[in-house]
């Protein structure tokens, strides 16, 4: 179960877990979120597991939940480097929204 996996990283908005096959990076950011789907992610072009998240207007958009790397094709340096990508995004839309917040 993907809850069990050890984790080999962690930051503030992701893990990175020691799959038998995949290193997995989890975003804690959609935890609680409801897998609908697991398909290719478009921008990081790996196996991805997917929930859906409505705006404001009731528009439903496809979210990855965690990313499957093949730890055929990639090593934690690389998972790490994508991980920190999007630690730095959540970090600096947290100051946008939350400017007061630490």
């Amino acid at each position: 179960m993907l809850l069990d996996l050890p984790v080999l990283k962690k930051g503030t908005f992701y893990f990175i877990k020691d799959g038998d096959l995949d290193l997995v990076l989890e975003d804690k950011t959609k935890r609680g979120l409801t897998v609908k789907e697991t398909s290719i992610d478009e921008k990081l072009k790996v196996k991805a597991d997917k929930g859906m998240i409505h705006d404001m207007d009731g528009i439903g958009h496809w979210v990855p939940i965690r990313w499957y790397f093949s730890k055929n094709q990639f090593d934690l340096e690389k998972v790490s480097e994508y991980a920190e990508k999007m630690e730095q995004k959540y970090t600096e839309l947290r100051e946008l929204t939350c400017p007061d917040d630490d």
